[in-house]
């Protein structure tokens, strides 16, 4: 199996985990009687457990491998998604979601190290915008898929068909070739301990958690977004899938994008265009009317910013480090997906207008990352 095409899987799992049985969170909820926060559990606590678990599998992957960790987590993947199948109620769901995301964290915390071993430099920058093309159609596709699985059968289902797509992956691991690198020595303390190397490495910390929160509004809406489209606009499920699907193509739209401009220009030009694109976006969200295309259109240009940002984002900060590849790859998507945890829990509450909060949470992952473009630059020249 080509490398490329191994990376593209396993970064995939996030959205595939996800974004496949988000059009069944108001079927769940109505089926067993339970209210929206408790439902959005399930998406709450595997975001939390899958980013923790990230920050195990990083060091792990660095000591003995990337290949034999990567068996590890997609095997339990497979398991916690026929779990999910045989789930009776939401805690027996929510544990085999648990599951799940320990599986998944292995996938997401080693795609990005994985990249760093096997490219590098400009190679590297169009390899991960390239994967930023395809990755947007999982969160396309996947609503559909399980939409219209929800018109023919159980949303069981959709568990059913991630276990079949994560066997797909675990035969990828099974024929990859290690990647090779210096591998670290020592035991778990001296494993943690890289930890704290990688996190002194200011430049890194700061870029590192700074372009964490730009996915803060992008999660905001992916919890929401069933709310606001099925309950507040009377959409099919079917509906919905199309209109969620316009943001995975924004996102399509500004991965590709980048592929093309990193060429020609300066990833700082960049990345401070497509950081004003989702203050812009935002700003439009937070003061759209009550018509679905006031909410739709903005929501677009967020996703299609993010898009254009998180490839060169991503580079520019593995470019920080030379070693503890799997340590650095496993905070960076860690720190990403943690608060996406953290703004997922926060939209669920009861807010007047979910749409308005998502607009203001939209204003905060823009400034956030372009000032700390601004702080280095000066901390830089002087």
């Amino acid at each position: 199996m080509p490398n490329f095409l191994f990376i593209t899987m396993l970064a995939a799992f996030p959205a595939l985990s996800t974004d496949m049985y988000l059009p069944a969170l108001p079927t769940i909820q109505e089926q067993w009687g339970i209210s929206l926060a408790e439902v959005n559990l399930s998406l709450v606590l595997f975001f939390i457990l899958f980013s923790f678990f990230m920050l195990i599998y990083g060091p792990l992957s660095d000591k003995f491998g990337r290949k034999p960790v990567l068996m590890c987590g997609v095997g339990i993947y497979v398991l916690g998604s026929v779990l999910c199948v045989l789930s009776t109620n939401i805690w027996f769901l929510v544990t085999a979601r648990i599951i799940q995301a320990c599986g998944a964290a292995s996938a997401a915390a080693l795609g990005m190290a994985l990249a760093k071993d096997l490219y590098t430099g400009v190679e590297r920058q169009k390899v991960l915008a390239y994967i930023g093309v395809i990755i947007p159609l999982c969160p396309m596709l996947a609503p559909l898929l399980g939409s219209f699985m929800l018109k023919f059968l159980s949303w069981k289902w959709i568990f059913g068909c991630q276990a079949f797509l994560a066997s797909l992956a675990f035969y990828g691991t099974v024929v990859f070739k290690d990647s090779d690198f210096e591998k670290t020595t020592g035991g778990v303390g001296v494993m943690l301990s890289r930890y704290l190397v990688v996190l002194k490495n200011i430049e890194f910390t700061t870029y590192c958690f700074a372009f964490s929160v730009i996915g803060v509004g992008f999660f905001g809406f992916l919890a929401g977004s069933a709310d606001i489209y099925i309950r507040d606009y009377g959409m099919t499920e079917q509906q919905y899938a199309v209109f969620f699907g316009l943001n995975a193509i924004g996102f399509m739209v500004g991965s590709f994008t980048c592929s093309r401009l990193c060429v020609g220009y300066s990833s700082m030009a960049i990345l401070k265009v497509s950081l004003s694109g989702v203050l812009l976006a935002s700003l439009g969200i937070l003061f759209s009317s009550g018509s679905v295309y006031t909410f739709a259109v903005p929501m677009l240009l967020m996703t299609f910013s993010i898009g254009v940002s998180r490839p060169i984002s991503n580079h520019m900060i593995l470019e920080t480090v030379d070693k503890d590849i799997g340590v650095a790859s496993a905070l960076l998507t860690f720190s990403y997906f943690i608060l996406g945890a953290a703004a997922m829990q926060f939209i669920s509450f009861g807010w007047a207008s979910k749409i308005h909060m998502i607009g203001r949470m939209g204003v905060i992952s823009g400034a956030i990352p372009l000032l700390s473009l601004f702080w280095m630059g000066r901390r830089a020249r002087a």
